[in-house]
């Protein structure tokens, strides 16, 4: 049965665009007892762990699935900060406001979604492509501020290269994977929308939002 370590030991080597006979290879075992490993058919032990988490530069927590930061930096999600009921945060700026409260709610709606698939794939890579989207806006807005890039790890000229945009599609492709894998989804149509009063408009106003200037 495959479990958290498993499923992330097959999406690394995906990810790391390497057959399963040259992932053995680096880490010194068969490709049969990969296949074993990758399958959940059995359970390896520290010192192959500790390989893994070398050979694909992830924490051990993160292959574990005791993290989803790679670094393997914990985050209890009942201590994190909840902004979404925060009001009056953005002053000054009822656009701001509007767009704040379409985005979170719509984020909201989305994540409560893929919980009920129980594919923490597909929540991870959702996760991944917000992320993405969301630290390229913001890297932007912070050049064009005059602000110091030493904040953000990926150099500047790989930034302007693409690296941010190459990581957003590899984890639209994750997440397409993750759901076609993850069975029977939740339904979701414009009567699951508009029974769902507030975030359900928020949610059909994104929608039509985009359709019309994807339609331009």
């Amino acid at each position: 049965m495959a479990t958290d370590f498993s499923r992330t030991l097959s999406l690394l080597r995906q990810e790391k665009g390497i057959s399963q006979r040259k992932a053995a290879a680096a880490l010194g075992i068969s490709q049969a007892l990969l296949s074993h490993y990758e399958n959940g058919i059995r359970e390896p032990g520290l010192a192959f762990v500790t390989r893994v988490c070398d050979f694909y530069h992830v924490s051990a927590d993160f292959l574990l699935g005791r993290s989803a930061s790679r670094d393997g930096s914990m985050i209890d999600s009942e201590e994190l900060y909840d902004g979404s009921a925060e009001k009056g945060s953005l002053r000054g700026s009822i656009m701001a406001t509007l767009q704040k409260k379409l985005a979170v709610n719509t984020t909201g709606l989305l994540f409560d979604l893929l919980g009920r698939t129980n594919s923490r794939e597909a929540i991870t890579a959702a996760g991944d492509c917000i992320g993405a989207t969301l630290y390229d806006l913001l890297r932007r807005l912070y050049r064009h501020s005059g602000g110091n890039e030493d904040l953000f790890a990926t150099d500047a000229v790989d930034f302007d290269g693409g690296a941010v945009d190459a990581a957003l599609l590899r984890s639209r492709a994750a997440y397409m994977k993750a759901l076609a894998q993850a069975g029977e989804l939740p339904p979701l149509n414009s009567d699951a929308l508009t029974a769902l009063p507030g975030i359900g408009q928020s949610t059909a106003q994104v929608i039509h939002n985009v359709d019309e200037r994807a339609g331009k």
